[in-house]
């Protein structure tokens, strides 16, 4: 039993590298928000979990350093790649959110989102903070887990990462977020133009009016009384969505 300790302790350093890359970057799981005491919680709870099934799987103990470090490196490198896949597809509604208080007019109340930037807009920060509130409550975080530990059949330890592959399945990622993203933002972006457009025949009638700055607590109301209107419609839209590409993610 002592003399396999040294490979168990090693598996188990494997595993904790996959998957506290991913954790760190999981939706609702790896929110910034998140303490840091829980995460390193849930990493260890899925190591414990899942090393008994997944050991025999793993490479053993190398006697050069260097493999050693090219392993772990590797699979940190794997598990950030699966959970920037996963993170995608919440910032998507984030970034509606920043679309939409552009829109509305509420470009001047920022708020701090560490996963946005300090310079978030309020509408971003709120939808950060419910992308992650729908991802716990209706157990979407399931299926980023599951690919993880299905992650290990496609990609086994030690195996060299796929860079074209991976790069590939980023940028498309990536464009499938901006995507959602605008789709999900639409109805107020179209509202938001027509509005300015007929701000802008006004001003051309009555050019000694200040017609925007007169206009612009009105922009605002209208703007979130038809937020709250879309927001439910808006809401089922990312949940499909995101539902879709998480699954095919696993």
């Amino acid at each position: 039993m002592l003399d396999g300790l040294p490979d168990l302790a090693f598996h188990a350093v494997l595993l904790a590298a996959r998957l506290g890359g991913a954790v760190l970057l999981l939706p609702g799981l790896g929110e910034q928000d998140v303490p840091a005491s829980i995460r390193l919680a849930l990493v260890l709870a899925l190591v414990a979990l899942l090393l008994p099934g997944l050991a025999p799987g793993l490479p053993p103990l190398p006697p050069e350093l260097p493999e050693l470090l090219r392993l772990v490196l590797t699979e940190t490198a794997v598990g950030l790649w699966l959970g920037m896949l996963a993170r995608l597809v919440a910032l998507a509604l984030g970034q509606a959110g920043q679309v939409v208080g552009l829109m509305v007019g509420l470009a001047s109340p920022l708020q701090t989102d560490p996963v946005l930037g300090a310079q978030s807009v309020a509408t971003g920060r709120l939808f950060s903070l419910l992308a992650a509130v729908l991802v716990l409550s209706t157990g979407l975080y399931a299926l980023p887990l599951r690919a993880l530990v299905e992650s290990y059949g496609v990609l086994p330890a030690g195996a060299p990462v796929p860079l074209g592959r991976g790069a590939e399945s980023v940028a498309q990622a990536v464009a499938e977020s901006l995507a959602l993203a605008l789709r999900l933002a639409g109805p107020l972006v179209l509202a938001a133009m027509l509005g300015n457009f007929a701000l802008g025949l006004l001003a051309r009638l009555a050019p000694q009016v200040q017609v925007f700055a007169m206009a612009a607590p009105g922009q605002i109301l209208a703007g979130l009384l038809l937020l709250g209107l879309l927001l439910p419609a808006m809401v089922a839209v990312w949940l499909g969505a995101a539902g879709v590409s998480l699954a095919l993610a696993g």
